[in-house]
């Protein structure tokens, strides 16, 4: 995004730009699954009400990342992204990340978690994490040599899901935000990313 405001996008743009949105598409994921375990660990729950913002952030930027590939890299071929979705490892975790973000971000409104029950909204927006994983698969797969920067959202990946999978459900909360809790006890319902949290 700072090098097409400056325009210095090198010598191949579309890869600049793809490259660019798939890194702030990922940041912002993180930020997102980082809210609810930094108000677990420190009882700092000030962030909570803008995990919800930061998770559709997070889904804008995966768009424009998913357009940039549908637009500017097949030009609308449908048949030939589907056969590089098929073929290629990476492409296809990228995929499933993004295609696991969509029912997060439409069910990320107060009326949605009604509708659903919060109980089965909780249980929808687990999904934020098997997006988190596949994104960061994505990430992987698709370096050729230099591993520092993937490896590294990987480790940071692996901290909020770590902290997930000690804590108890009910004592760490929902994965998505609710938009019906207060922010007090949504640090212990739990977070979400593009979609709910997202």
């Amino acid at each position: 995004m700072r090098a097409a405001r400056i325009g210095d996008l090198g010598a191949n743009p579309i890869e600049e730009i793809t490259h660019e949105t798939a890194i702030w598409t990922f940041q912002l994921l993180l930020a997102t699954l980082a809210i609810a375990p930094i108000g677990y660990l420190t009882t700092w729950h000030r962030l909570m009400p803008a995990r919800r913002m930061v998770g559709l952030f997070t889904f804008f930027y995966g768009c424009l990342h998913f357009a940039t590939y549908v637009v500017l890299d097949w030009f609308f071929d449908v048949e030939a992204i589907v056969e590089d979705v098929v073929e290629r490892p990476y492409i296809t975790a990228g995929f499933t990340g993004f295609v696991l973000l969509i029912p997060l971000a439409v069910t990320s409104t107060r009326a949605m978690v009604r509708r659903l029950g919060s109980r089965r909204w909780q249980l929808l927006h687990r999904l934020v994490y098997v997006s988190a994983t596949a994104g960061a698969a994505h990430f992987l797969w698709q370096a050729k040599a230099d591993l520092r920067r993937p490896g590294l959202y990987a480790g940071l990946l692996a901290v909020p899901l770590g902290i997930r999978l000690w804590q108890r459900p009910i004592a760490f909360g929902p994965v998505g935000l609710d938009p019906t809790r207060k922010a007090r006890h949504e640090v212990l319902p739990e977070p979400v990313e593009n979609g709910g949290e997202a």
